[in-house]
């Protein structure tokens, strides 16, 4: 190797190591007062970058999730801004319950997360047009949510161990609340609902809103106790209404052993509008794909 290349190589490596995730400190928190997180690509890309947001479970912290996951890293790699929003919470959860995040520029935790994409395409030098979400736990609810309420701004998400959008809905819960709203009956498993009844709760978050909406990728455990295996196919229920497929091709043994994927739509597990795998065995939560999430969402191969 010529000693040029050497050297290039040495650097890149230490651009790699120095890749830190930074508090955004311009950034103003509202409507609630999350704290945004966020690493920005190396200039040797050239910009607008994709965002991905990725949204960190309970009990869990922006710089927590940022350590859990390679999405920085793999930023750094592939020239895109990773965002980690970071709860106000004492618990560290997001506000799924509130009717004001639950509703399109409502107030909530989702406006602010879509505050911060705002923050980013103005500041960070973002990509309007390439705007994802990926979330576990609380922060694939919170995915969810942010699929429903703002399908103008995301334009494809991931989630890991969720329930559907609305799921978490508690009358009389505020976006001011902490702990935000818990809902058992959601958790548990036991809250079952019409493909349509999922799908009107999806549209009504946005109402009049007729543009394209994103694209879904989900993922649940058969053996999760936290939030139970029944939240998956009341997923799928929901969004295949809401996308308007049907008729899944169900694959064993896919990406791994004792997985099943399901996709609904036209095309392959990198570009059909819903596709969803269940992990036989898994408890919550299910392993992290960052592969495979930057290949659905269009960033990767």
């Amino acid at each position: 190797m010529k000693f040029t290349e050497a050297l290039s190589s040495l650097i890149a490596a230490a651009t790699l190591a120095q890749a830190q995730l930074s508090r955004v400190n311009d950034f103003n928190a509202s409507p609630t007062r999350l704290q945004m997180y966020a690493a920005v690509p190396p200039r040797s890309f050239p910009g607008p970058h994709p965002i991905v947001v990725a949204v960190h479970h309970c009990q869990g912290s922006a710089t927590g999730y940022s350590g859990a996951t390679r999405y920085v890293q793999l930023g750094q790699q592939n020239g895109f801004i990773a965002i980690y929003p970071n709860s106000k919470s004492g618990g560290g959860c997001f506000d799924v319950a509130s009717t004001a995040t639950l509703t399109h520029n409502g107030g909530g935790d989702s406006q602010t997360i879509a505050n911060m994409v705002k923050h980013a395409v103005e500041k960070l030098n973002g990509d309007p047009n390439r705007v994802f979400a990926v979330g576990t736990s609380s922060g694939a609810m919170m995915s969810n949510v942010l699929a429903g309420v703002y399908p103008d701004v995301f334009k494809a998400v991931s989630v890991y161990s969720g329930v559907p959008a609305g799921c978490f809905a508690v009358q009389g819960a505020t976006a001011t609340q902490d702990p935000p709203g818990w809902a058992n009956s959601c958790a548990n498993g036991q809250l079952i609902k019409t493909a349509q009844q999922w799908g009107d709760q999806v549209r009504n978050m946005y109402p009049g809103y007729n543009g394209t909406r994103p694209r879904l990728q989900i993922f649940h455990g058969t053996s999760d106790n936290t939030l139970r295996y029944p939240n998956y196919n009341e997923q799928l229920k929901q969004w295949s209404n809401v996308l308007g497929l049907s008729n899944p091709r169900n694959t064993t043994n896919t990406p791994r052993s004792g997985w099943t994927r399901s996709i609904y739509g036209e095309g392959n597990e990198k570009t059909a509008p819903l596709v969803g795998y269940s992990a036989q065995g898994v408890g919550h939560s299910v392993p992290q794909q960052e592969a495979m999430d930057l290949a659905f969402f269009g960033i990767t191969n």
